[in-house]
């Protein structure tokens, strides 16, 4: 049976605009549907203004994959406003039948104009964790969200966890809910060359043992906890974190001091995409402590690549790792320091992990995220595929 051929709208601009994070997750999901769907949908890519990015660029290369920039000097000059109010109409002019925020929000009017609509919503800590955020952004923050979450036609969690939080706080009835993992670029799989190892261990200045922790440097993530189990491990480790600074490190930084651990501690801010997998791939341990996470993508890049994770109790850690990693509590440094120490000095310990998170990591490839994805779009009329059941 042959289906008819969809038009499937996108809000696009973390696609465009962020490197990391939701910016991954749009291209992934994008590039993943792409390639599923084939001639059976044409994907328009939702954007407020177009930015340099190669990654999407590549999107966009594909023959059913085009973005949508504001028409009209009006709206070229209010996009940030064009996003939220006007996007439907282009949407309805578009044919576009179903359209699906990919960052927590959805435009307004596009039940008006018969357009279908689902949201991914990827956590809410802001509600969990209110001390972490200013007072203004957690409100606009809870009105875009709980308001997207009660206009679409169905909502996407990233984790088990998430779906759980949606139903606590907005009230949602968790039938409307499909849960969706998210997965990680394909580079992360691919091996690594010992030359590529070579070149980012010069570039980045790494030392030649350590263990990795890759994040915003923020006081959720609890890089105070790593940098206190590194007293505890043996001098020749060393710690790399890659990640944004924020004012937290100066918290940080202090407590290293105070501990005589500052020339084992390496702080990256501006490793290139590209570079990361080199940078995991010579890691000893992966090491995740954060206190709350809507999924935790590090983790399944750092099992991709084939390094053993250590990763916090408490959120949805555990949903990405699987049994493949070790768990903490993120308030105990000592439990955390032991882990590591484990993994280090047991050869067989350690290739098991590697062996597992591999196999762990399988449940979030492409074909399999576009899949779940597409049978959530069937829930409500948009089939795109003639093999779902």
């Amino acid at each position: 049976m042959k289906h008819e051929k969809h038009t499937i709208g996108f809000d696009a601009k973390r696609a465009n605009a962020n490197r990391t994070g939701l910016g991954n997750y749009s291209r992934f999901v994008i590039d993943a549907l792409a390639e599923a769907c084939g001639d059976r949908a044409y994907l328009r890519l939702y954007i407020p203004k177009r930015k340099a990015n190669a990654e999407f660029d590549a999107l966009t290369a594909r023959e059913n994959v085009e973005s949508m920039v504001p028409r009209g000097g009006m709206w070229q000059r209010l996009s940030a406003l064009w996003r939220t109010v006007h996007v439907a109409s282009d949407a309805a002019c578009d044919s576009v039948a179903l359209f699906h925020g990919l960052s927590n929000e959805l435009p307004l009017g596009l039940a008006r104009r018969s357009i279908r609509s689902v949201v991914t919503i990827h956590d809410l800590i802001f509600l969990r964790y209110p001390a972490y955020y200013k007072f203004i952004d957690r409100k606009i923050y809870e009105w875009k969200f709980r308001s997207a979450c009660r206009r679409a036609d169905r909502i996407i969690a990233v984790s088990e966890c998430t779906k759980r939080d949606i139903v606590k706080f907005f009230g949602i009835d968790p039938d409307k809910i499909d849960v969706v993992y998210q997965g990680c670029d394909t580079m992360f799989a691919e091996p690594v060359t010992e030359e590529h190892r070579q070149k980012a261990a010069a570039r980045y200045a790494l030392p030649e043992r350590y263990i990795l922790n890759v994040g915003t440097l923020e006081e959720r993530k609890n890089l105070m906890a790593i940098v206190e189990a590194l007293a505890l491990l043996p001098q020749h480790i060393h710690l790399v974190a890659v990640g944004r600074a924020t004012p937290y490190l100066d918290r940080v930084r202090r407590r290293m001091a105070e501990l005589g651990v500052t020339d084992r501690v390496h702080l990256l801010h501006d490793v290139a995409y590209r570079d990361l997998p080199a940078v995991y791939a010579t890691a000893d341990v992966f090491v995740y402590p954060s206190r709350f996470e809507g999924f935790g993508i590090p983790i399944i890049e750092a099992q991709s690549i084939g390094v053993p994770v250590v990763a916090a109790t408490g959120s949805c850690l555990e949903e990405a790792g699987g049994d493949a990693a070790l768990y903490v509590s993120p308030d105990d440094v000592w439990a955390l320091a032991n882990a590591v120490k484990g993994i280090l000095a047991d050869v067989e310990l350690r290739c098991s992990m590697v062996e597992r998170g591999r196999e762990q990591v399988r449940r979030f490839d492409a074909p399999c995220i576009a899949r779940d994805i597409m049978k959530c779009y069937k829930h409500i009329g948009i089939d795109l595929t003639d093999e779902l059941p």
